[in-house]
């Protein structure tokens, strides 16, 4: 399997708009309850892209199998060197080392654009072992847990709060 990096791009909204509804319908690593449409996932990704964050896709063997960016982590001016990260993988290729491969790229994409601060809000820590796996491999530490803060799929969610430093993290001043 061959696997290649390379920014998102509008053509790939189908695409990313299929893996993230599985997720949404079907998971408990999103929040959220309906899936948004082709024209909303595109309005998101072209504010983060346009805010300056990185959005990127991975293509194995010619197929789009997933997909990550980062995030304002919170609005307020004193988070702005802090992004929240999200990965998302094709369904039918899951534990494949897909996952790995983007958030390594995203740590790397968002260390070069100077944050300090990478964030991973993790829903469901029942179900999202190989996310949190996946974090702890990649230098995340376990920060919290928000208990009970979601309902979904006729249950009540936790949230898995991880942190990795970027770069110089906090050593020095921005």
């Amino acid at each position: 399997m061959t696997a290649a990096i390379r920014p998102a791009k509008a053509s790939d909204i189908p695409a990313i708009t299929r893996i993230y509804a599985h997720a949404v319908e079907h998971g408990t690593a999103s929040f959220e309850l309906g899936a948004p449409d082709e024209a909303e996932m595109a309005r998101r990704m072209n504010d983060l892209v346009g805010k300056g964050f990185p959005y990127i896709v991975v293509e194995s063997d010619g197929v789009l199998a997933g997909y990550a960016y980062a995030g304002p982590y919170r609005t307020r001016p004193a988070y702005r060197l802090t992004v929240e990260d999200s990965v998302y993988i094709a369904p039918a290729i899951h534990r494949r080392g897909i996952g790995r491969t983007l958030l390594a790229a995203l740590i790397e994409a968002c260390e070069a654009r100077g944050f300090r601060q990478m964030i991973a809000v993790i829903g469901d820590s029942s179900k999202q072992a190989a996310s949190i796996g996946l974090h702890e491999a990649l230098g995340f530490h376990h920060a919290g847990i928000l208990e009970d803060v979601g309902f979904k799929h006729g249950r009540w969610l936790d949230s898995v709060l991880m942190q990795r430093a970027l770069g110089d993290g906090a050593k020095t001043a921005p």
